[in-house]
């Protein structure tokens, strides 16, 4: 779970945001993820993330260093917003919640996260 990530770009791209892993109900450690994307976008928006695992597989993936994902497709007007997530797509699913922020968003690339365990 991401609750605050915040996300800006013009034709180049990027984000950041700090979260908390979840295992079982139970929180386990510490997260971040970075962002750099390349495409049609303008503007800035915050926005909270939160990613779901298909099996525990995917998890203990996850806990690796270098866990990687492709980013998506958004459009974000003031407090309102959409997102087109997919669903489980490699064991892993996004879902995300706009906060605020005006930004148009059809990009390539890509997020990369950190774990940290307790």
């Amino acid at each position: 779970v991401f609750p605050n990530v915040g996300k800006g770009g013009f034709i180049v791209g990027g984000a950041s945001g700090n979260g908390v892993l979840y295992e079982n109900g139970k929180i386990v450690g510490m997260t971040s993820l970075k962002e750099l994307t390349v495409g049609f976008q303008a503007g800035g928006e915050a926005i909270t993330e939160v990613v779901f695992f298909e099996t525990q597989a995917d998890v203990d993936k996850f806990k690796e260093e270098n866990f990687e994902f492709g980013a998506g497709v958004s459009a974000t007007a003031l407090k309102s917003g959409a997102s087109l997530n997919k669903e489980f797509s490699d064991g892993v699913a996004v879902f995300t919640y706009t906060k605020g922020g005006l930004m148009g968003d059809v990009s390539v690339g890509g997020q990369k996260f950190k774990y940290d365990p307790f």
